[in-house]
């Protein structure tokens, strides 16, 4: 550092080295912004994704979002003392909700990687671990990845799978705006595969008679990684608060009888592997 910056008051070197203290509080203030607004009016903003699965539906008798989704986001507005606003976000737009402002917190089968990691926050522990599979037909002799070399497989605009199957297995990509126009563009015959997380598509093809030429055949799952409720970037203290509900998820097993309730298989086995590691802990 320069001698004469040593010799100033600490407000003075930041204004030689071009920062005001003013520029600076909103960066400090940002990670209790969130976490006081939703106290202040009682009611955290989720945004959820829906589709169609046992991870996400619309029960057509009241128009209630149901499935693990949704459940989650109650519990979590519940384990935060306030009252829950269900959002329905899509695969496309869920990023934008949060960074906008029009959801507090995501719980949209998201899951965790580094190029997310670099834009937004997240609570650490994670809920569920779960990669992508490809919905193809019985007769379309594909039995691998790499099998897709050449071939248009449809995904979600903005699924985290565009990219691997584009570079790694030399696929054409052809995005949709959510997981049924995908599957819809499938049974057109717009692509060989659909690839969509593995929570969707086995549920879907289990005994479904309209699905009955269609299977799941590759073995290993793209991109298994976590799945864990996201914030905005640098909201220490939401992220907190958030962190301590879903460890106390673990530790009484409410994730575990929330995926036999709702009839999830086959078990996650990161559940009862935390499960354990959360009752071990003081």
């Amino acid at each position: 550092m320069p001698r004469f910056l040593t010799a100033l008051p600490l407000t003075s070197k930041l204004l030689a080295a071009g920062l005001t203290v003013a520029a600076l509080l909103p960066a400090v203030a940002q990670a209790d912004a969130t976490l006081d607004k939703i106290k202040q009016r009682g009611k955290v903003s989720i945004g959820v994704l829906v589709n169609g699965s046992a991870f996400g539906s619309i029960d057509p008798s009241n128009q209630q979002l149901v499935g693990w989704n949704p459940e989650l986001a109650r519990a979590l507005a519940k384990g935060l003392g306030v009252e829950v606003d269900l959002v329905q976000v899509q695969t496309a737009t869920r990023v934008q909700f949060l960074i906008s402002g029009k959801v507090d917190l995501l719980i949209a089968s998201m899951e965790l990687n580094p190029e997310r990691a670099e834009t937004l926050g997240y609570a650490p522990t994670p809920f569920y671990r779960v990669g992508g599979t490809a919905a193809v037909l019985k007769s379309s002799g594909i039995r691998q990845w790499e099998d897709l070399r050449g071939k248009t497989v449809c995904v979600s605009q903005g699924s985290s799978f565009a990219k691997p199957l584009a570079n790694d297995y030399g696929a054409t990509v052809q995005g949709y705006k959510g997981a049924s126009e995908s599957l819809l563009a499938l049974k057109g015959g717009s692509c060989v595969a659909a690839v969509h997380d593995a929570t969707l598509i086995h549920p879907l093809l289990r005994g479904n008679a309209e699905w009955a030429n269609y299977a799941a055949p590759i073995a290993t799952e793209l991109l298994a990684a976590n799945s864990v409720v996201w914030t905005r970037k640098g909201e220490a203290d939401t992220i907190a608060a958030v962190d301590k509900v879903v460890r106390d998820w673990h530790r009484s097993g409410w994730l575990i009888e929330t995926e036999k309730r709702l009839g999830i298989t086959p078990p996650n086995p990161l559940l009862p592997e935390l499960q354990a590691k959360f009752k071990a802990a003081p």
